[in-house]
């Protein structure tokens, strides 16, 4: 077992959370679909995931007490994710490689 030193476990715990949260706030239309998906599916996922990892980072520690501070790191981390996935649905030749690499190092 690995030892973390930086609470990784439980912030990823608390970041899933924050995700789960966000399916069932103003982000999400009446069927379900957020404006995420849209703007990811008609090609514009990059500079909407970036723009607003950009924003989040700028406006991180100005805006707001500390809680919102941690807030937009939330965020940034939520909207990396999210560039993630666009990233991969854009090089499938690439998650196939790396999904096989991981596979063969772990004996797979």
């Amino acid at each position: 077992m690995i030892v973390k030193k930086f609470n990784e476990d439980n912030i990823l715990d608390e970041i899933r959370e924050y995700i789960d949260s966000t399916y069932s706030q103003h982000y999400v239309t009446k069927n379900n679909t957020q404006i995420a998906e849209v703007i990811i599916e008609t090609g514009h996922g990059d500079g909407f995931c970036i723009g607003n990892i950009l924003k989040y980072a700028y406006r991180y520690g100005n805006k707001g007490s500390s809680i919102d501070a941690r807030k937009d790191l939330m965020k940034i981390i939520h909207y990396a994710i999210l560039a993630v996935y666009d990233h991969d649905n854009k090089n499938p030749d690439l998650i196939r490689d790396l999904i096989s690499d991981s596979k063969t190092k772990r004996g797979l």
